[in-house]
């Protein structure tokens, strides 16, 4: 007798990408407000005087109180959303995401003191290329990339460290080689990151507080791996004023 039991194979698999793009495309809309908020409160904050006198003094160009905030601040915002994700509520969280992209936004606007127009606009556009690139490596990649992303992470934040002690050293060289390590851990970052977000995406229930959590938490991860991405980039390719 033929078998008639059906094949539900293929449709599972159908269900799994639809579902996956389908959270894809609301981390990336929300990775792009991110973004256009950063944006705009960059060039609000470097087009005008008065804001810039409130992060640094204009006559001995040091930082003033709301200008350490305003570098220090994001890196706050950051562990508590990464930390703090599963014990926030959706709207706590949503606020905390704009929060982070806004204060990146002022910490950002110190790019157009330090970097000409030309050369922040050419090194964002490659920057917006390898991302994409990557992105889409890793979407559609076989290879099984968790045991690569773990180490990346762990190497991540040793650079981090390392960063944050140079900030006050203030040594060119130590920049110059941490710019060319963040900027290859970043690479290989975002495909890692893309291929979690998509088995995410395929197991996500849409409609509740934890799948609009995870929309946010992945729009997160995609901005920042970003915004380090072009920063570290800018740091390599940049024309200094």
């Amino acid at each position: 007798m033929e078998n008639q039991t059906p094949d539900y194979t293929n449709v599972i698999q159908i269900d799994e990408a639809d579902s996956s793009r389908k959270y894809l495309a609301k981390v990336f809309t929300w990775m792009f407000i991110g973004l256009g908020i950063s944006a705009a409160v960059a060039f609000e904050f470097y087009g005008n005087a008065t804001l810039q006198s409130l992060l640094s003094d204009q006559t001995t160009h040091q930082l003033t109180g709301l200008g350490y905030f305003a570098i220090f601040a994001p890196v706050v915002f950051s562990f508590v959303i990464s930390f703090g994700f599963n014990r926030i509520s959706y709207p706590v969280l949503l606020f905390l995401f704009v929060a982070y992209a806004v204060t990146t936004g002022i910490s950002l606007s110190f790019l157009g003191l330090m970097y000409t127009a030309a050369s922040i606009f050419g090194v964002f556009l490659s920057s917006a290329a390898v991302f994409g690139i990557m992105a889409i490596a890793g979407y559609t990649t076989q290879m099984d990339l968790s045991k690569f992303g773990s180490i990346l992470v762990m190497a991540f934040f040793a650079l981090f460290a390392v960063s944050l002690i140079n900030f006050f050293l203030g040594s060119a060289q130590i920049e110059y080689f941490l710019s060319f390590a963040f900027v290859a851990i970043m690479i290989g970052l975002t495909a890692y990151y893309m291929q979690m977000l998509k088995r995410i995406g395929a197991g996500i229930e849409f409609g509740t507080d934890s799948a609009g959590k995870l929309v946010l938490i992945g729009a997160f991860v995609l901005y920042t791996t970003f915004i380090n991405l072009f920063i570290s980039m800018l740091r390599i390719f940049g024309s200094r004023k």
